[in-house]
């Protein structure tokens, strides 16, 4: 006999990617702010209501396809070997993730995921709930380091996690970047990895050159 539950499940999650493709498909072709949630709803067949069951807002239509990346440094500092520092276990966990075209390194060349990622950066009202995405990340990492790094002292703590959020933040947006302006990410994956390893470096050994003297 059949799983009630696992069918109810399985019909759930069918509803919730329709909706979400539907809504993608619309705000790529038509842009963001031009596709009223009526129109996504009427599109994929359900009512207001059944969507906002789903999805609590417009941009959640969007922005959970980078769900399952939520709070994932403080798993990867959480889940480290027991000898590796935090830092080497977030390096080879980007580098790993250049390698394999994560869309969430900046390093994905498909049209789609060019175009998704453009939207996102476009658009005000995502900005803005991508910026509240990224002080989570920055609170569940903080938290991590606290517990699991030796770092008893939570203000520590914090402006670790807020340099390595950054600097994973800012080396996504320039692939993303170098790839809308013509890059591959194939020819682009090597620049992408030596400033990864820059970025990296300057986390482990601190600004020094900016506390030097003018020469």
């Amino acid at each position: 006999m059949a799983d009630p539950v696992g069918l109810r499940e399985r019909k759930r999650q069918r509803t919730h990617d329709a909706v979400s493709a539907a809504a993608i498909s619309m705000f790529l072709e038509h842009g963001f702010d031009q596709v009223s949630v009526a129109e996504i709803a009427a599109a994929a067949e359900v009512s207001k209501p059944t969507l906002f069951r789903y999805f609590r807002s417009k941009e959640d239509l969007v922005l959970h396809r980078i769900a399952d990346h939520q709070g994932e440094a403080a798993r990867v500092v959480r889940q480290r070997p027991a000898r590796q520092s935090p830092l080497t276990a977030l390096h080879e966990h980007f580098l790993a993730g250049l390698a394999r075209r994560d869309p969430v390194t900046g390093l994905n060349d498909d049209p789609e995921v060019l175009a998704f990622h453009n939207m996102i950066f476009s658009t005000p009202s995502l900005a803005a709930r991508l910026n509240e995405y990224t002080v989570r990340d920055e609170e569940a990492l903080a938290d991590a380091l606290h517990q699991t790094a030796h770092m008893p002292d939570v203000l520590t703590a914090r402006l670790a996690a807020a340099q390595i959020i950054a600097a994973q933040r800012i080396l996504a947006r320039e692939n993303w970047r170098r790839l809308a302006a013509g890059e591959t990410a194939a020819g682009w994956h090597d620049t992408a990895r030596a400033a990864a390893d820059t970025a990296y470096r300057l986390l482990a050994t601190g600004l020094g050159p900016l506390s030097a003297g003018a020469t």
